[in-house]
């Protein structure tokens, strides 16, 4: 989006007075009006700009490649993820797989299964692993921000295949960007980390490779998904920083690693949405704004 000043005085006035975004609401309205939508300017607002929530699972879906650019075709398109849905639970049913009292969010992760051709075979099922645990969290997740359960298996379904296709040679990196940012804004604090022996143990995998899902509620971890479906997995590391740096007290108190990694995993629950916001600024302040005219 160009700078423009009457914009920007009009957006100053409209938060002074409460009406925080209704620019960039207006903003969106006229980008979805567009046929075809143009991915790259919705990226690049979903990447400046919280997606305001009635709008936000639309975008994700043309986002994920759920739905089309071609907004005329929305309607057909999601009658085929539909039928989709309903085709491959009733496969499952016949297979044996799952029935009536199977939770809802591992049928997800058996759709997920046999949509690629890694199904186990029924007598070789067991408890989930380490990597179909990150799946089943992102759906618990993805369950509490979506209602319809067919937009739901579909969004947690190429959320996390898009996650790993593009983002999957970036995740053995985001711990040492993680240690190089707290070096610049808070040494003293990774120089503690290093000294107790914890950098290693830090709970990396619920925080990278979960997308921040069973950390954060969902009010919060929204918006941190709207950075990562509109392509950055940066934003993962600046909301790992920021936990860091918002329990910077308590964990300059804490020596004992298992002590550390146990409060980290368990987070308090009550000012999320401050350590959210604050990571969005780290966030911009290191990689600057995406700049595309709207």
């Amino acid at each position: 989006m160009a700078d423009d000043p009457q914009r920007n005085f009009r957006s100053a006035y409209y938060e002074k007075v409460g009406f925080r975004g209704v620019e960039e609401k207006k903003s969106l309205e006229i980008l979805l009006k567009d046929n075809p939508l143009d991915l790259e300017k919705l990226s690049t607002f979903s990447q400046r700009f919280p997606l305001p929530s009635m709008y936000r699972i639309h975008v994700w879906k043309v986002l994920l490649g759920i739905l089309p650019p071609h907004s005329d075709s929305h309607a057909l398109v999601g009658g085929y993820r539909k039928e989709q849905y309903e085709d491959i639970v009733e496969a499952l049913e016949v297979m044996r797989y799952i029935n009536t009292s199977t939770p809802s969010t591992h049928i997800y992760l058996r759709m997920f299964q046999l949509e690629n051709q890694v199904l186990p075979r029924c007598s070789e099922t067991s408890p989930p692993d380490e990597e179909n645990e990150d799946f089943l969290s992102i759906s618990r997740a993805m369950e509490e921000i979506v209602d319809d359960r067919v937009d739901c298996y579909w969004l947690i379904k190429c959320f996390i295949s898009q996650f790993h296709t593009k983002f999957g040679d970036s995740m053995p990196h985001l711990p040492k960007s993680l240690e190089h940012y707290l070096s610049q804004e808070e040494p003293r604090l990774l120089n503690h980390l290093k000294v107790c022996g914890v950098l290693a143990q830090l709970p990396y995998g619920l925080w990278f490779r979960r997308c921040f899902a069973g950390c954060l509620p969902e009010s919060s971890l929204q918006r941190v998904w709207d950075k990562v479906i509109s392509g950055s997995c940066k934003i993962l590391v600046f909301v790992a920083l920021e936990i860091l740096l918002s329990y910077k007290i308590i964990l300059m108190g804490i020596s004992r690693p298992d002590g550390m990694v146990k409060f980290l995993s368990n987070i308090p629950q009550e000012n999320t949405d401050a350590i959210v916001t604050k990571a969005i600024d780290l966030w911009h302040k290191y990689c600057g704004n995406p700049v595309h005219a709207v």
